[in-house]
């Protein structure tokens, strides 16, 4: 099918003035004081209302772990509350300039990911919820994140707002930087392993650069050969993927023969048609290799109860893994609020909202559509399980620390918006004084207390036994209750 135009960028004829004099325009109509604001309407949406709309779609089974995990902090809850925050950005001010958004960039979006040349580089991460819209919601629920996570660690008040407005104010002086640089220039920017350690040497303190040190290091070893030895066993001279339920049930545990065989097919055709999705070169390479088994995988928080499979593949011999991850895409949480994809397949728009806004994806992602075992169509992406993968810890972050994250957090951003948006209008929206990052502030301690206020609701509905919540205990393999629906 044609691709979408986009909507986000100027007309090519426009000057650089042009565009700046639309950022000022914006500002006049919404003044950047203006994000400061948050007040919830009277009939603000109930949040676990939000919450069950969202579980109908989801495996039954599953539901309880997702309430569990975000019981268990504020943080948690946040981070399985995408759409929660989507229904309440949607009353916010916003300049009328849009971007592609990640949807979901809170602080552990984040992380440590590779490149296809090997390098190691700092990026967001998680696309699930991509669509063009207001890039401000981006920024608000990034500002949100750092607060809630520092209220978690006792940080006060002033170390609070010293962290977001760090954050808020790299995003800006960012954007400015990427406002004066040619096209091609903003789309090579990136920032690498070599410039998180220039960073770290200028703002860590020792112990916080020997931290980065352990963290590049994990995440070069978190590759296929990682996670095949955690993940796989051979029973009986067959490689496959090794049981731990609930959280990752193998196919011959999850279902009867007759389904299992049938759902394999459908696999081994998942394979084959997604790598169409390729360049003909990744293509070529996938094509080398066969499937050997599958597993119902849960994953993160606000995802649990989605379909997502992990499939072992093995190239030359047994010694040769690849494992890829299959996750259901849905909607996103932004279509109410800001229109619906112009892409027909979730998995599409999941794919190319990444490759807008990283500056280097993974060289197996792609999409697909595939019929389940219920009669219903569902879209799939497809990406690596793992490689080079690392996460921050934000439990173990000292203030300096955290800001410190926060400043190259706000860099990627801006340098994600940069690429799709129109940088120049943003950044004149901006300005290089520090009314927005001044402005975020207040919005983000204000966000943190609904966002506790939504969470002990939640507590209260599992107590009372309104919503179930169960945490996974470990179960015997080979069950056969459990259905891939």
């Amino acid at each position: 099918m044609a691709k979408p135009a986009s909507p986000l960028r100027a007309e090519p004829t426009a000057t650089p003035a042009e565009r700046a004099a639309l950022g000022k325009a914006a500002r006049r109509a919404v003044p950047r004081s203006s994000h400061a604001e948050f007040a919830p309407p009277a009939r603000r949406p109930d949040p676990l209302d939000i919450l069950e709309a969202q579980s109908a779609s989801r495996l039954p089974d599953l539901v309880p772990i997702r309430y569990a995990r975000m019981t268990e902090s504020p943080f948690r809850f946040y981070r399985g509350a995408a759409a929660v925050m989507a229904s309440d950005l949607a009353a916010s001010p916003v300049s009328g300039i849009r971007a592609q958004l990640c949807g979901d960039a809170h602080m552990l979006n984040f992380r440590l990911l590779a490149s296809p040349e090997r390098n190691l580089l700092f990026d967001i991460n998680d696309f699930d919820e991509t669509l063009p819209g207001p890039w401000e919601w981006d920024v608000k629920r990034l500002a949100a994140s750092l607060v809630i996570a520092a209220r978690a660690n006792g940080f006060d008040d002033a170390e609070r707002t010293a962290i977001v407005r760090a954050t808020v104010r790299s995003y800006r002086e960012s954007m400015t930087r990427f406002a004066g640089m040619r096209n091609l220039d903003v789309w090579y920017a990136r920032v690498d392993a070599a410039r998180l350690q220039e960073l770290a040497a200028e703002h860590l303190a020792k112990r916080g650069r020997r931290g980065l040190t352990r963290a590049l290091d994990k995440a070069r070893g978190r590759d296929n050969l990682q996670a095949f030895g955690k993940l796989a066993e051979v029973a009986d001279g067959d490689t496959r993927i090794a049981a731990d339920p609930p959280l990752l049930v193998p196919l011959a545990d999850l279902l009867p023969e007759g389904e299992r065989r049938s759902l394999e097919g459908e696999f081994r055709r998942l394979v084959r048609r997604y790598q169409r999705t390729l360049q003909p070169d990744r293509r070529s390479l996938l094509a080398d290799y066969r499937l050997a088994d599958a597993a119902r995988k849960v994953v993160g928080v606000g995802s649990v109860g989605t379909r997502c499979w992990i499939l072992l593949l093995l190239g030359r011999d047994q010694d040769d893994p690849l494992f890829l991850q299959a996750k259901e895409a849905d909607t996103s949480v932004l279509a109410p609020y800001v229109g619906a994809s112009g892409y027909a397949n979730q998995g599409e728009r999941v794919v190319a909202g990444q490759r807008l806004m990283q500056a280097a994806s993974d060289i197996f992602l792609g999409w697909e559509r595939v019929q389940g075992l219920d009669g219903v169509r569902r879209d799939f992406y497809v990406r690596q399980l793992r490689d080079w993968k690392g996460i921050v810890d934000p439990e173990v972050m000292v203030p300096r620390g955290m800001r410190a994250f926060g400043e190259i957090c706000g860099t990627t951003l801006a340098r994600a918006h940069a690429r799709s948006g129109d940088r120049i209008a943003i950044a004149a929206y901006l300005g290089r004084g520090d009314a927005f990052d001044r402005a975020i502030q207040p919005f983000a301690e204000a966000y943190a207390d609904q966002n506790e206020r939504d969470h002990q609701a939640l507590v209260a509905a599992v107590r009372a036994g309104r919503l179930p919540a169960a945490e996974p205990e470990p179960a015997a393999a080979g069950g056969r209750g459990n259905r891939a629906r």
